[in-house]
């Protein structure tokens, strides 16, 4: 697949940095030594943990060298790895492991979650925040535009197959089995966007990927087209001419001992 593009990503910074915030204000630990910030992206989450735990050994993995690079420019007092998140083991037990939209491109939840949990320092806390918007008009109707187009069999079963999250009371049930306590919640965020174009530049740098990737650019620009007249009948323009996606997340911030 195609390495991630910062820019692209970081047009709704603001709102992407919003669920980060809320994640982060839920961790009840005024210290810590060690942090990783896990699928760290371009550093907008990165820089939260960096405000909040100035003297903190700060490490951002991802495994896109696009991501880093944009990362270190925006934070060079802090450390950046290249990694694969579901194979990923700091030298150190960590305080905090944080993870903002990021989970939700690893496959085993089941597997996933006890193995970041062992990487924890006692007392210490994984602290997620993972999409949960699949069924959304924005996710839903992607799959439907690639199953009824010409794109299918050259898009690939891949994309067909997202990351199925757990239910909430398996993940409680998970990570409660593996000594931590748990706090866990959901919100659904409505962000304002200015049309339902702006819906499709969202969901370009993140969950249109897997579909437009095999695709060459005619035969995108052909998927894009009817994916836009999906969402046109999905979304209502609201009385001051804004469109309102809403936006379901899972958080969760288990703390270990």
């Amino acid at each position: 697949m195609k390495d991630w593009n910062p820019e692209l990503y970081l047009q709704f910074e603001a709102e992407r940095t919003r669920p980060a915030r809320e994640l982060l204000a839920r961790i009840d630990r005024s210290h810590a030594r060690y942090i990783s910030d896990l699928g760290c992206g371009p550093g907008n989450s990165t820089e939260l943990l960096h405000q909040a735990y100035p003297q903190s050994a700060i490490t951002g993995v991802d495994s896109s060298a696009a991501m880093l690079a944009q990362a270190k420019q925006r934070l060079p007092l802090c450390q950046f790895q290249q990694a694969d998140i579901s194979t990923w083991q700091p030298d150190v037990p960590q305080d905090i492991i944080y993870a903002n939209a990021s989970l939700q491109w690893v496959s085993d939840h089941q597997k996933l979650l006890p193995h970041l949990v062992r990487q924890l320092a006692d007392g210490g806390s994984l602290a997620l925040q993972v999409p949960d918007n699949l069924e959304q008009p924005s996710h839903a109707l992607m799959r439907k535009v690639a199953m009824e187009g010409q794109w299918e069999d050259k898009i690939g079963e891949q994309a067909f197959r997202s990351n199925r999250l757990l239910a909430t009371d398996e993940y409680y049930d998970l990570l409660v089995s593996h000594g931590c306590k748990v706090d866990i919640w959901r919100t659904t965020f409505y962000h304002v966007m200015p049309s339902v174009e702006a819906i499709i530049e969202w969901v370009r740098s993140t969950g249109l990927r897997p579909f437009l990737n095999p695709l060459d650019e005619s035969e995108q620009q052909a998927f894009l087209h009817l994916y836009l007249s999906e969402l046109q009948q999905a979304y209502s323009v609201r009385q001051d001419g804004n469109v309102l996606l809403a936006f379901p997340r899972l958080f969760m911030v288990a703390q270990r001992g």
